[in-house]
């Protein structure tokens, strides 16, 4: 069928979660830390609440967050919350494994199970977490349930923490006056906005790339349509790319234009999600009407058909809002925080979706060269200027008054930074970063495994392969056509390029920092944001 055509193993952009074809934006990667650390928090207590427009990728990140789970976690997912507060407890046992009392009607006998079962688990260093998939069709009755079940707990730590995924919806009725008690319980919120054009089209390439495909078949002004019709949403991409590729196929295009890209939202999309143009009732008619007295009294000429109405303007995405901080208020947020370093680390670990396998191996704590096999952990000193350059988020050791906490920072320009701490994240000013800061970082990244030890000068092999790609690119190294690649003299001048691109000793040694430098133009993984962008 179509696959062959575009040369593919499997198709690109069916709307079924498979994790393979999974693309995270910046958005999603915060959503999945904001996730990971919520449950990370264990006995920290208080709801998460992730919400999202249909089709936004919350049960996608739901299953990766399921993965990603370490191993002394306990989950019960409910995916049908429209329950009655019975029903939803006895599901919660269910999907723990409880035993069930025979008189299950009772809320006293379904809570006093729970509550055995929280305990047992916590006396074997257990952590239990309740997911709550589609949210927002709980009742105020079954919402006041889940409230309840927080004040299982020990004198020093809550037994159960509770996850809540629904549509913005569920935003609403949290703010309602009856449920206040259930919102302040909240200690984590976020909000998955669409892809912006730039995402867009790296999503589609990803997918396309996964699926097999070699020469990407979507024409920039294609890309633009696509934006435009499915205002960024994941499963409107895909439902809108899968039928102009097969719009294509059908009409024998190697390369996929606006106008399969239109016909395809036309056919694929509801009405009301569609942005093409429409007639009207009111405009068909006359145009039936016309041609009924062209037909009947041979008139030479007929009048032009109406015009429709121009297509209304592409919904635009409400950009994030990030609190601002003054510079002088720095050293208390710095101050509240703590000095366990814990906290930033798993936020920078779910920046980089790292798996619960590769976190078991992550001595993060003394930050070893290699984390585990493709993942590198890098730390040392620096200025602000070279971790802009190497252009990925890092961990920063901040002084304040009182003791240090760590921070990871988000983006940077000449004027404001954008940190995690604490918990949150907030703008502040450039300058109050760096009286707080003294140059210690620590940074993770992926590359191929076979990177550790990094080569050294007259090696070839894999690793020299890896970086003659990238210097090639990057710092404009010529290479033989024929022959294995060898880090020569050529080479090495090269690599000083790249180093003093990135603000590095430029001393011509591959060394870690340097291969981190190699690797930051690489689309994968999380990037600095300008602040003010």
């Amino acid at each position: 069928m179509y696959l062959e055509h575009y040369g593919l193993s499997e198709a690109p952009f069916s709307i079924t979660p498979d994790p393979r074809f999974v693309y995270l934006s910046e958005r999603h990667r915060d959503a999945l830390a904001h996730l990971l650390f919520g449950i990370g928090q264990g006995g920290g207590g208080g709801f998460v609440q992730l919400t999202g427009e249909v089709g936004t990728g919350k049960t996608t990140l739901c299953r990766l967050l399921l993965e990603q789970l370490p191993d002394n976690v306990r989950v019960a997912l409910v995916l049908n919350p429209r329950l009655s507060p019975p029903e939803l407890l006895e599901t919660i046992c269910q999907e723990l494994g409880i035993r069930l009392p025979a008189r299950r009607t009772s809320l006293k006998a379904l809570v006093d199970a729970l509550n055995g079962y929280l305990l047992d688990a916590y006396a074997q260093g257990l952590r239990v977490v309740l997911i709550i998939d589609e949210a927002q069709n709980l009742s105020v009755e079954a919402l006041e349930q889940v409230r309840l079940l927080t004040n299982l707990e020990t004198d020093t730590q809550k037994l159960l923490q509770i996850v809540l995924l629904g549509q913005p919806e569920l935003r609403d009725i949290l703010a309602r006056d009856d449920l206040r008690q259930l919102a302040q319980r909240i200690t984590a919120r976020f909000h998955l906005t669409p892809l912006d054009a730039a995402e867009t089209e790296a999503y589609l390439r990803h997918r396309y790339a996964v699926a097999g495909g070699v020469r990407f078949p979507f024409t920039k002004l294609a890309l633009k349509r696509i934006q435009h019709h499915s205002g960024g949403v994941p499963r409107l991409v895909n439902i809108i790319a899968e039928r102009a590729l097969l719009g294509g196929y059908a009409h024998d295009q190697a390369q996929i234009g606006e106008r399969w890209v239109d016909q395809a939202a036309r056919e694929a999309l509801a009405p009301r999600l569609s942005k093409l143009p429409r007639p009207t009732l009111a405009a068909v008619v006359g145009v039936a009407l016309a041609a009924i007295v062209v037909a009947f009294l041979l008139w030479p000429k007929a009048s032009p058909p109406p015009v429709p109405a121009p297509a209304p303007a592409a919904a635009v995405p409400v950009a994030e809002v990030v609190p601002y901080l003054p510079g002088d208020a720095l050293d208390q947020r710095v101050r509240l925080a703590g000095d366990s370093p814990q906290p930033a680390w798993s936020q920078l670990l779910g920046l980089w979706t790292v798996r619960a396998n590769e976190a078991a191996l992550a001595d993060v704590a003394n930050c070893p060269p290699v984390l585990a096999p493709g993942l590198f952990c890098l730390r040392g000193r620096a200025s602000l200027d070279k971790l802009a350059a190497l252009g990925r988020p890092t961990l920063l050791r901040l002084q304040s008054s009182e003791g240090d906490a760590w921070a990871v920072l988000l983006g940077a320009d000449a004027v404001r930074v954008r940190l995690w701490l604490g918990g949150g994240r907030f703008d502040t000013d450039r300058l109050a970063l760096e009286r707080t800061w003294r140059g210690d970082y620590a940074a993770i990244w992926r590359g191929p495994a076979f990177l550790a030890p990094p080569p050294a000068a007259g090696d070839s092999g894999p690793a020299v392969d890896w970086i003659h790609d990238r210097l090639r690119d990057r710092a404009g190294l010529d290479t033989p056509d024929a022959g294995p690649a060898v880090l020569d003299a050529a080479s090495l001048v090269a690599v000083r390029r790249v180093q003093t691109k990135h603000g590095l000793v430029a001393d011509g040694v591959i060394g870690p920092e340097t291969l981190m430098a190699l690797s930051s133009g690489d689309s994968d993984g999380p990037r600095l944001r300008r602040v003010l962008d």
